[in-house]
């Protein structure tokens, strides 16, 4: 066996240092670095709905644009790249309407009920989706619900692929899911459409902890909403760790009157970046086994 420290991987050498200006104010970022990073860099809070640092951007919501000047169109800031000299307009009002719009479309088709970010910035831009019609048609549909760990409300659902790259190469490497149909038929399905039980899923719910509309739900969190006694003002945050294996992967555990009601693990823990296995996310139900 083989003993002494672990062998750290080589330090790479610092990436040269590029300029660019946004919103009048000059920055220097990595070469390399996305539009989205510069905007962090100096604290500009720019929208993304289908952005996770962990997933490859796949600039499906749009809601990211910016204004980069003399470029004909707007362009996706997570997906990007920082160009030396770039000037780039995060607030002008062609950027404004165009988010705008895209908030306009997605609220008027789908449900946002669960979706706290994606109303949040239909506030923050004046979107107003009821001009388009008071009842959202275009993916109305029945809750699925084939498994005793996690719904798919698609009604809620706003292709924004986070799922899908989470499922895929990006995360699990198990591909269950992925977009079938074009157009208002476009939809997230499993190979052939089949249950979930007889697709490939296992269960890792990964696909829930990228989910920013609430379209893939813990099924517990949704009897309770259900039920009308969920409620995240009455509820606790405790992170430890996952008792079933030593990697030691970090689980935030979602507790409301003493009981756990869902699990979750922080983005910013090198050892999940998000994600669990089935364990971890679901099998917390011996914890509240009171019985014996």
């Amino acid at each position: 066996m083989i003993r002494g420290p672990i062998p750290l991987t080589p330090a790479q050498p610092p990436k040269p240092l590029i300029g660019i200006t946004i919103d009048g104010t000059a920055v220097r970022v990595p070469a390399g670095s996305t539009i989205l990073d510069g905007c962090n860099r100096l604290g500009i809070e720019t929208p993304t709905l289908c952005f996770l640092e962990s997933l490859t951007p796949v600039n499906a919501c749009r809601v990211c644009v910016v204004e980069v000047e003399g470029s004909r169109v707007l362009v996706p800031a997570c997906a990007r790249r920082a160009e030396e000299g770039m000037v780039i307009l995060t607030d002008s009002p062609r950027v404004r309407h165009s988010r705008k719009m895209v908030l306009e479309f997605l609220a008027s088709s789908v449900d946002l009920s669960t979706a706290p970010d994606a109303r949040r910035y239909c506030e923050r831009y004046g979107a107003d989706p009821e001009r388009y019609g008071a009842t959202r048609e275009t993916v109305a549909q029945p809750v699925k619900i084939d498994n005793a760990l996690y719904v798919r409300d698609y009604a809620k659902c706003i292709l924004c692929y986070k799922c899908v790259e989470a499922c895929g190469t990006d995360a699990q490497n198990t591909f269950a899911i992925a977009v079938a149909g074009r157009g208002f038929d476009a939809r997230i399905s499993t190979e052939n459409d089949v249950p979930l039980p007889e697709s490939s899923c296992v269960y890792c719910g990964n696909c829930i902890g990228v989910c920013p509309t609430g379209a893939l739900m813990f099924k517990s969190e949704h009897d309770m909403r259900e039920s009308g006694t969920w409620d995240e003002s009455r509820q606790k945050k405790t992170d430890t760790i996952c008792p079933y294996c030593g990697v030691g992967c970090t689980l935030t555990l979602h507790t409301q009157d003493n009981r756990i009601v869902k699990v979750t693990s922080p983005m910013d823990v090198s050892i999940t970046h998000g994600n669990l296995c089935i364990k971890g996310r679901f099998g917390f139900e011996f914890v509240q086994n009171r019985e014996g």
